[in-house]
Parts: structure tokens; sequence; C-alpha cells
């Protein structure tokens, strides 16, 4: 008699998940995956043959670095191409900046949006940048180029109505906003109006300011910019270096060595391209020609920022020396110094942000490098500093003749105006600028002569 066999267990046709038999689409599921194993628990030695090898992971970092280093000479090429080329190029620039990097960072908010379905949600984020962007620029354009715009008789309402036109159209984009909330989803459509909002006046509102700084001279939007790259490029040297202590851990890599290693660095790298860059017009001098570049070049009457000065040590120092340095050399100093310790904040800023929305770059507009934004994320707080400074304690206010001729228009009647040309015109005769007297039987006897004198010179 047969000893019967323990711990033997058949199939039976039970209630359960492990006992049920497999059905046809179970087995032509898990045939029709890639990679999957087969009844008696092997993998299939074709598709083991067939699959591509893994990459190595020294392969992957080898490939990024490549492809970071390729487009890092291309950025370089295109910054410094377009800045020599002429203002309008790298006003150009800007503009795309500004765009792609608000479209970033409205995306990174924007995924839910396509789940819900609700309507206009992106069209109303791009008609705020537009509305922003017309209310801006145009502010920009009127300032600096007032001696053109309100002697044009088309551009003349446009430019004294602007504020109000820019409000109305704000106010049209709140009423619609208003009229496409739903219900069910008030919390989210408000989220993502405080988050347009804010991306507004973090991105688009900072770099008006940048632009600001190109029509006051290249050099108020270079320097900045140099200042930022040379700070990061100097905290990395130095944190991998000499860097032990984490500075925060937003960024864990950010070491305190190399935060205030790469400070003083800064100041010595900006002095020295201070001192290079005051060399030439076309850097220090205001824009009052959009078709300028390198070549060509700028004139004008140098800010006294740039002229050098005497300077004598303190008496309590007992040293009788005397040194000479442009003011602009000293004022690099706090240049460099919110560069390196305030600017980089914009970067932790932007670090959190990703952090709360768990992605690793903003988006993947520069191959190798992330976003737009991940790039510029300290440019712009920097840019908006370097412009404040400049009109708090270097710029120089004087009468121009676009704001002459705006307080003329908004502030005289036409009858006072005339007076205004008459008098201008006696002023001309007797300095001999003019060489006959205006007769004021046409409006435009005085230009006509000054026209001429302009030919004739």
């Amino acid at each position: 008699m047969a000893k019967p066999r323990r711990n033997v267990k058949f199939q039976h046709r039970g209630s359960g998940t492990d006992a049920r038999r497999p059905s046809f689409s179970d087995i032509s599921e898990g045939s029709s995956e890639p990679g999957s194993p087969t009844r008696n628990g092997n993998e299939s030695k074709d598709e083991k043959q067939s699959g591509p090898p893994p990459e190595s992971e020294y392969e992957k970092k080898r490939q990024t670095f490549i492809t970071r280093t390729i487009w890092t000479l291309v950025m370089i090429a295109c910054f410094f191409g377009a800045m020599f080329m002429g203002h309008i190029y790298i006003i150009a620039i800007v503009t795309a900046i500004q765009i792609v990097s608000f479209k970033e960072v409205i995306a990174i908010a924007n995924v839910p949006s396509r789940a819900r379905r609700l309507r206009f949600t992106k069209s109303l984020n791009w008609y705020f940048l537009a509305t922003t962007m017309y209310f801006l620029y145009g502010e920009s354009v009127i300032y600096y180029f007032k001696h053109i715009i309100l002697v044009d008789k088309i551009l003349l309402p446009f430019a004294t109505h602007h504020r109000f036109i820019s409000f109305m159209l704000y106010v049209f984009g709140f009423v619609f906003f208003v009229g496409s909330l739903q219900k069910g989803h008030y919390r989210f459509q408000f989220t993502q109006f405080a988050w347009t909002h804010m991306a507004l006046y973090l991105i688009v509102v900072q770099a008006h300011f940048i632009m600001n700084n190109i029509f006051e001279g290249m050099i108020w939007f270079f320097l900045p910019a140099a200042l930022v790259i040379s700070n990061d490029i100097w905290a990395y040297i130095v944190g991998i270096t000499f860097g032990r202590t984490q500075l925060i851990k937003l960024s864990p890599k950010k070491t305190v060595e190399g935060f205030v290693g790469a400070w003083i660095m800064t100041m010595f790298f900006g002095f020295l391209l201070t001192n290079l860059l005051m060399r030439y017009k076309y850097f220090i001098c205001p824009v009052n020609d959009l078709g300028a570049n390198i070549f060509t070049g700028l004139q004008c009457d140098p800010n006294p920022v740039f002229i050098p000065r005497t300077y004598q040590f303190p008496a309590w120092t007992q040293i009788s020396r005397t040194f000479t340095l442009a003011p602009m050399q000293f004022h690099i100093l706090v240049f460099a110094t919110f560069a390196s310790l305030i600017a980089p904040f914009g970067g932790f800023f932007a670090s959190g942000l990703k952090r709360t929305f768990k992605v690793k770059d903003f988006g993947e507009s520069i191959p190798g490098h992330g976003g737009v934004t991940d790039r510029m994320d300290c440019q712009f707080i920097m840019g908006f500093f370097a412009f404040m400074y400049y009109q708090s304690f270097i710029a120089v206010y004087k009468a121009s003749i676009g704001g002459v001729i705006e307080i003329a228009i908004n502030g005289l009647s036409p009858e006072e105006q005339l007076e205004v040309v008459k008098g201008l015109s006696k002023y001309l005769y007797n300095q001999g600028v003019v060489s006959e007297k205006v007769r004021f039987n046409h409006p435009s006897s005085l230009m006509m002569i000054l026209r001429s004198r302009a030919n004739t010179e």
C-alpha cells in the first residue's frame, strides 16, 4: 500500500483569485508586454537578444555634458552677437526671454486645467500677458522717445491716453474672468488668477526694468548680467574646492564657503570689467539711435560717474598718498555684493517653486539646461536692482527735448505754445543760430530755417 504524499496541493476551481483559471485576455496581455515572463517564469530569449543594451550612467552624464557645453557656447555667441549688433537686438532677446519664461512658469501650474477642461484659462493668461506688456512697453517708448511720439499725429492720442487705455484693457480681462467662473471650480480658477498675476510681477515687470537698463546704456544691462554669471561660476569652483558647510536646504549643493568665496571673486571681477567697459561710449551712452552698433558707436557727454577723480586716503589711515578712480568703480562693489549675496536667493526661490510642483526644471527650452527660467531666475531680480540703484544714485536728471515737448503739449494752450516758439525763435536769432528773424506768418517757418541750416552744416 502506497504511503500518502504530504504537502502536495492540487488546483481546484475555487472562487479565489489565485485559483482562477487564466482567461485568453490574461494570456494575450501578458504575452504582448515586452519583456514579460513566460508561463515557466523564464524570460524570452528572443526578446532578451533583440532589446537595446541599457545605457551606462557614465554615458548619460557624458552626453548631458556635451549637450550642455554646446548649447552654452551657442547662447554665449548669440548674446555677444546681439549685443554688438545693436540695442534693438538685445531688446528682442529680452522680450523673447520674457514671453518664454512666463509660459514656463504658467505651465507648471496649468496642468490641472486640461483635466478639468475649463474654457478660456490659457486664453486669459495670454491676454493678461499682452495687456501688461502693452502697458510696460508703452511706458518705456513714451519716456525715451517723447520727441518722436508726441509730435506724430497718429501716435499722439495713444501716448497721451496710454495709461487709461492700458487700464481699460485690464478691466476687460478682469470682467471676462469673472464671467467665466464655473460652479465647482471657483478655488481652482482663483488660484490660477493669482498665479498668473504673480508670474506677471516676478517675470514680466522685472524684465521690463531690464529693458529700461538697456535704454540707459548697454553697461547697465551687461554688467549686472555678467556679475550674476561670474558669481555662479565662482560659487561652483570655490564650493567644490573648499565647500564643507551647507548653506540652505533648498539647494543642498550650495555651501557657505562657496557663497563667501564667490562674493570676493565677483567684486574683483566686477572692478576689472568696469574699468574695461568705461572706455567705450557704446556701453556708457544712453540710446539715442536704435540703429547704432559696436562699429558705429554712440556719442554723448559721459555721466560724471564714469569720469575719474582723485581721492585721498582718510586722515586716520596716516597715508598721505592719493589715488585716481572713477566713482563707478566704487558703485560696482555694491552691484557685486548684491549679485553675490541677494540675487542667489532668486535661484533659491525658483528651487522652492519647483519642489512645490515636484518638477526638476521649468521646461526643456534649452537642451541640457532645462528651461529659460532656470537660467534667468537670478537675472530678473538683479536687473530690477540695477535699475533702482541707477535711478536713485547715478542717473543725472536734466531737461530733455521730449520732456520739454511733453510739458508744452500737456500744460500749455495752443496760443501759449505759439508764444513759446516765438520766444525760442527770437533767442535763436539773437544767438546767431538762424540767419534771419523768423516771422510767424506760417507755423512751420522756424522748422524750415532750422532744417536748411542743418542741411548746410
